[in-house]
């Protein structure tokens, strides 16, 4: 009966709107409310549902309809739609099915088209899959039939929490020591490169986010993105790029190995790449071995080690170059490997740093310098390459 109810109302507000202009929300929340009053059977429910009903039909008319609530969330960091077959969120590390749905798949196909509008993407028949970020800066993939078999698009959108995670604030929940954080931000301050590893979910955006706050204000750092996510704080000289999908009303697609490209010629200090992916592995390692120090980048592996062979079939993917000209462009280009990964109970952690010693034997070495082991992150070895720690800090820092 709530269900019926409120689209029967939802129908006859939209009758009512004036869509040749822009109203505020004050006058669609006074048109839900003259319509509402035409339904006695409102009566049958209480205060508190009928609050909820005028609640989600403005959400499914000026919002985006029953994932708006999950979105105010704070606790919410994850939503999956799988057509109007269900919605799974993850709330607190848990994820749950959702007992609300769309109410046809054609409502969900508005909603997806809002979504990318808002985002200056498009997605259709011709190109059904898209990457896009909501205005609040949530990440989102889309995936239209007919390569979704589901009934309806499936929309996987990762929610960030309002202000980004703070390295403090990853000390405070466990997620990193307090001996490695201080160790990770000499680092960052020196201008080791640094790569963070680690599979779907660990958290390497938001450890991404906490590293740069270590970078000194005063530097002129380059984000280069596939859909804005990063929020650098308190950079004074920032500048943001992100990708672009081509569509028939532009002339080409611009890739993040154009940005990267670009962003050599924009006198950075700091270059940061969302994600390696792809062959743009090559571009940001040769811009991290030609004198851009201090670059950060992230990439999808099971561990450190495994993240040098992922880096390794990328870069295959952007060139035809030895194999062994490719590990000596990684030993020299990247300097720290961080792991990260979400254990059994929905926490995350840092389960590795590692660092870059040459080539050995043909294979890149690492040299773990913290591990995690019984539920605790420990210092295992020592820094061999501490010249860029000399060069800032002195004969003392270590």
């Amino acid at each position: 009966m709530f269900e019926e109810l409120k689209e029967k109302a939802r129908a006859q507000a939209v009758e009512k709107m004036d869509f040749s202009r822009d109203m505020n929300d004050d006058e669609v929340y006074t048109i839900i409310d003259e319509t509402l009053t035409g339904f006695p059977e409102r009566r049958m429910f209480d205060f508190a549902d009928r609050i909820r009903l005028r609640k989600e039909i403005f959400n499914s008319l000026r919002k985006l309809d029953v994932i708006q609530e999950y979105l105010e969330d704070e606790a919410v960091t994850e939503i999956m739609i799988n057509g109007t077959d269900g919605i799974f969120v993850e709330k607190n590390g848990k994820v749950f099915k959702s007992e609300k749905k769309f109410a046809s798949p054609e409502r969900l196909a508005d909603i997806v088209q809002q979504i990318v509008a808002g985002c200056n993407r498009s997605v259709n028949e011709a190109s059904p899959i898209a990457d896009a970020r909501l205005k609040t800066g949530e990440r989102v993939n889309i995936v239209l039939p007919p390569i979704s078999l589901n009934n309806g698009p499936i929309v996987t959108l990762r929610r960030f929490p309002d202000k980004p995670i703070t390295m403090e604030r990853l000390i405070e929940i466990g997620s990193m020591s307090q001996d490695a954080a201080d160790f990770i931000k000499k680092l960052v301050v020196a201008g080791y490169n640094i790569f963070i590893s680690g599979g779907t979910g660990s958290g390497k955006t938001t450890f991404l986010n906490a590293l740069s706050q270590y970078i000194p204000s005063k530097e002129r750092i380059i984000t280069i993105e596939d859909s804005a996510e990063l929020r650098i704080l308190d950079a004074e000289n920032l500048v943001r790029l992100e990708t672009r999908a081509g569509n028939m009303a532009e002339s080409k697609p611009i890739s993040i190995r154009d940005l990267i490209r670009s962003a050599l010629r924009m006198r950075p200090e700091r270059i940061i790449v969302g994600e390696c992916r792809g062959e743009e592995a090559l571009d940001m390692l040769q811009a991290m071995n030609t004198g851009h120090d201090g670059s950060l980048s992230t990439g999808h592996a099971n561990s450190a080690k495994d993240m040098i062979a992922r880096l390794e079939t990328m870069v295959i993917m952007g060139a035809d170059i030895p194999i062994q000209a490719i590990r000596s462009q990684i030993a020299s280009g990247i300097d720290i490997i961080v792991h990260l990964g979400r254990l059994r109970d929905g926490t995350r952690k840092v389960l590795e740093i590692a660092e870059t010693n040459g080539v050995v034997s043909g294979e890149v070495e690492l040299n773990r310098l913290y591990f995690f082991d019984r539920g605790e992150l420990k210092k295992v070895g020592e820094l061999i390459h501490k010249d860029k720690l000399y060069r800032t800090y002195g004969e003392d820092c270590v």
